[in-house]
């Protein structure tokens, strides 16, 4: 299949470029220290009018603790594909309300070719790197081939990758390790944008098959980026903020606003307070009730749309726990669960919950089938596997968590819930508060009993959520698949039939729910606030929270 783009020479923009602006980027590092931004937010109040300086920033709260590098080949947690989408165009894309459609990016079209294995793309010949420096195949090549050889967590999306070509200077052939596997809607995700070939290598940057171990340009690119996309990162302090700023060269025209800002609040009260008050423009994570205060404020609209992101606990056959490496006490866990007054709660009712590892939304994934299949409570079903696993008094566990809140829900408030439903049962739930990166590690290193995290796809695929179970995440929780289990997977992902496609993976998701490592607790309908003053921001649940590109000052 051929897929080409309409306007290839489209600008998405009716402004043309301009220089790009000059600043003091140490006049910001730190909010309230003295920084010309700093005083302009502290100044800034709905009932005065906003300076051009003020009025000129997009300023963002956002919870960024769970932020470990702004690398493209190392982008795979919550917050950071945000900004790394704003700076990194990829070669397609989706566009925000749309999951399944593919859009043309930096390659205006894409095909199989006769050998079923090679995937040719046809390039923008009008795109310039944020340095000004025209972009070719050969960059695509080398962002390709560097991730490749880094073999970051982003890489195990395509590992089916054997090789990527220059054919052109405009067209670039993937070479397909396994054609069977999904490719096209895996590099959509930010983790899969192109770099300037030039810059990378001229801060330590390397596509070698050493990379792993050569490469030291993560560093640089943590605090500024060599991307196309419409900013340019020029700072990151980790809890702190990130900060970017327009790129004049972009070839949709010129961004909507000369900065951008993400500051870390943690707090949904601190982001509540910053978007009444007109230090921010957009709060992120905010809580149900704080969405509701606002809804009557003449400065603020809520945006929302059902994310494909979740919450889920992963509950570990331990080592240090014989309870958690019985099945049928796992199992127990699943059916002890409020999960009705969880979303209703915690959340507002402002969510939906799939079966397990396969979001609502997606291919053979509803929330019939999880009424049909899933877990449910029903406490009476949770004691009798409790006393078919030996343990009618229950067992103990330690569940971890991080200091952190996903979709203004605070992994906290969700633990406590947890525990008083899992007490019901006799099942006692140990809370273990930890600081977010640390709970992470320790979680994707197989050290934990229990943990509450979440999942954000990098793109809508089917096959990167369940080939990602039964690999690094079963990795996490000592489970050994069955071969079965693995066929169906791999099966899965192959069928590009949707109906076929929807029957295997339904199976998938019941294979799940019997190894009961696994359960899905929250899949929000994100609401987020915006003032009144930003126009053109759109929300998308394909990975990376919104289209940072299309705002601008109301």
């Amino acid at each position: 299949m051929t897929v080409k783009d309409a306007d290839a020479t489209s600008t998405g923009s009716d402004e043309a470029p301009t220089a790009e602006p000059t600043f003091d980027r140490r006049g910001f590092m730190v909010l309230g220290a003295g920084g010309l931004l700093a005083a302009v937010l502290q100044s800034a109040r709905p009932a005065a009018a906003q300076s051009a300086q003020r009025r000129g920033t997009l300023v963002i709260a956002l919870d960024i603790s769970d932020a470990t590098g702004l690398d493209p080949v190392r982008v795979y947690q919550y917050s950071n594909p945000l900004p790394t989408h704003a700076a990194y165009d990829g070669m397609v894309t989706f566009d925000p309300g749309d999951s399944v459609n593919l859009k043309p990016a930096l390659a205006t079209e894409w095909a199989y070719q006769p050998d079923g294995k090679t995937v040719r793309l046809k390039l923008r010949t009008d795109v310039k790197f944020a340095s000004g420096k025209p972009m070719t195949a050969e960059d695509v090549r080398f962002s390709f081939t560097r991730q490749l050889n880094i073999k970051d967590q982003p890489w195990q999306y395509i590992s089916h990758i054997e090789e990527v070509k220059v054919v052109d200077p405009h067209t670039v052939d993937i070479v397909l390790k396994d054609p069977k596997l999904p490719l096209m809607t895996i590099i959509a995700t930010p983790a899969f944008g192109v770099l300037e070939k030039e810059a990378v290598i001229a801060h330590g940057g390397t596509d070698a098959p050493d990379a792993k171990e050569k490469d030291k340009a993560t560093e640089w690119l943590n605090e500024n980026s060599a991307g196309t996309g419409p900013y340019r990162l020029t700072g990151w302090q980790r809890n702190q903020q990130i900060q970017m700023v327009k790129n004049p060269n972009y070839w949709k025209g010129t961004p909507g606003y000369e900065r951008v800002l993400i500051r870390h609040m943690s707090e949904s009260a601190a982001q509540l307070l910053a978007i009444q008050r007109g230090d921010v423009d957009v709060a992120f994570n905010l809580i149900p009730e704080q969405i509701a205060t606002l809804k009557g404020d003449p400065n603020i609209s809520i945006a929302g749309m059902t994310s494909l992101d979740f919450i889920y606990m992963a509950v570990v056959e331990a080592p240090t726990n014989p309870a958690l490496q019985n099945k049928l006490a796992r199992q127990a866990i699943g059916y002890a669960i409020d999960y009705d007054g969880i979303i209703k709660n915690l959340i507002g009712g402002n969510a939906v919950r799939p079966v397990s590892f396969l979001p609502v939304g997606v291919n053979g994934s509803t929330e019939e089938l999880t009424k049909e299949i899933g877990f449910r409570e029903d406490l009476a079903k949770s004691r009798q596997l409790l006393a078919q696993a030996g343990m009618p008094d229950g067992f103990k566990f330690a569940l971890s968590y991080g200091n952190a809140a996903i979709a203004g829900v605070g992994y906290q408030n969700l633990a406590q819930k947890l525990q008083s439903d899992l007490a019901r049962v006799g099942i006692k739930a140990e809370l273990t508060p930890m600081d977010q990166v640390n709970m992470r590690t320790m979680y994707l290193g197989g050290k934990l009993e229990a943990a509450l995290t979440f999942w954000n796809p990098p793109a809508p695929e089917n096959w990167l959520w369940s080939s990602a179970t039964i690999n690094r995440v079963a990795g996490r929780v000592h489970w050994k698949v069955p071969d079965d289990v693995r066929k169906l997977v791999a099966d899965a992902g192959a069928e590009r039939d949707l109906a076929k496609g929807a029957a295997l993976y339904k199976q998938y998701q019941q294979a799940m729910v019997d190894a009961a490592h696994h359960f899905v607790l929250i899949q929000p309908i994100y609401q987020v606030a915006v003032r009144k003053n930003v126009s053109g921001l759109k929300l998308t649940a394909a990975g990376w929270m919104a289209e940072l590109g299309g705002a601008k000052p109301a």
